[in-house]
């Protein structure tokens, strides 16, 4: 067959409008991915509690209910040590107090700052009494080195990168899979003791018990290495690529770091806590800053992906060690398919 002009196409190679619409496709799904849950962000069922007389706090819901619907899930509480409770347990991001001494908004921002001053907010229109304005306190307040919480929201994505990184440099350099997971776990170890050093001791960006933090952050990295190691190992990058590309596209953009995860749009935010980004930041939160209040449902969450993980490297190691026996069975069969007969037969 003549083949015309210099640049003709090899056979089995991809037309370029297919190239071009696949990486069309590509960007538009980044695109969506990182940009719709910012775009659709806002307050839904925010959880905060109100204490006060009888009487006040009938006002502080009805007000709630006209000037706020369905941003604010109130419960009423006896007084100002219940809500502080509530806000120290993670049951809360606030509190109105309306006592006889004016009213008091408490706020959290190392819980989420944008809560914080949605909260600050609202403390406007609350308006004010013969007391004067309403006072906002931060009662749980972000460190002082990073107010607004942007070490936190923004290390998950160099975690989450990370994490994909090193389990793929581990899967295509070692082949042993002892040494995939003992590399691996060394990995976690150091990766956690070295992000934590950086945000807590440079940049300020933690609190709390060091060790207690470093244990968080390399539980998430082993949520994310495990997972893809165990996916690598059962289906080779078939496999890896679109687990990677499902922790990164979706699992970082839910991850509710920047903001909380009720501003997330509805559904997704309860759901973007069930992976390893949003299940790392919300674990880390509470350790650092809530003195471990609530943060058992993300650790289990991020211990269900690393066992998940090794569960599927176990089952791909298995998968290729009966691959393994086959072959060699089959090699010690002759041409004819029937086993070679000993000299002494």
């Amino acid at each position: 067959m003549t083949v015309h002009g210099r640049h003709a196409a090899l056979p089995g190679q991809p037309k370029i409008p297919a190239v071009v619409a696949l990486l069309v496709c590509a960007l538009t799904v980044v695109l969506i991915a990182f940009t719709w849950p910012a775009v659709r962000s806002q307050p839904r069922d925010v959880p905060i509690v109100v204490a006060g007389s009888a009487e006040a706090t009938r006002f502080v819901l009805m007000t709630l209910q006209l000037d706020a619907p369905g941003v604010f899930e109130p419960t009423v509480v006896s007084d100002r040590k219940a809500a502080t409770t509530a806000i120290a347990g993670r049951d809360a991001y606030g509190a109105i107090l309306v006592e006889p001494s004016g009213t008091e908004v408490l706020t959290a921002s190392a819980a989420s700052p944008a809560v914080a001053q949605l909260l600050s907010q609202l403390a406007d229109r609350l308006g004010g009494t013969r007391a004067g304005p309403p006072q906002v306190t931060d009662v749980v307040p972000a460190p002082a080195d990073d107010p607004r919480g942007g070490g936190l929201s923004a290390g998950a994505f160099p975690l989450l990168l990370g994490g994909i990184a090193g389990s793929l440099g581990l899967s295509r350099l070692l082949r042993s899979p002892v040494k995939r997971l003992a590399a691996g776990t060394a990995f976690c170890i150091l990766g956690g003791l070295a992000l934590t050093t950086v945000d807590q001791y440079w940049l300020g960006a933690l609190t709390g018990e060091f060790w207690a933090n470093a244990g968080v952050v390399a539980l998430g990295i082993g949520s994310i290495v495990f997972t893809l190691l165990g996916l690598a190992r059962l289906g080779g990058l078939r496999s890896f690529g679109p687990g990677a590309a499902f922790l990164l596209l979706v699992g970082n953009p839910l991850s509710g770091l920047a903001s909380a995860p009720e501003l997330l749009p509805a559904g997704w935010g309860a759901f973007g806590q069930l992976l390893p980004p949003g299940a790392t930041g919300s674990a880390l939160r509470s350790v650092a800053f809530f003195d471990g209040a609530d943060a058992g449902r993300p650790l289990i969450v991020l211990g269900v992906w690393c066992l998940g993980g090794l569960a599927l490297f176990s089952l791909g190691a298995f998968r290729q060690h009966l691959a393994t026996r086959v072959r060699r069975s089959s090699a010690a069969l002759p041409l004819g398919g029937e086993p070679a007969r000993t000299a002494a037969q």
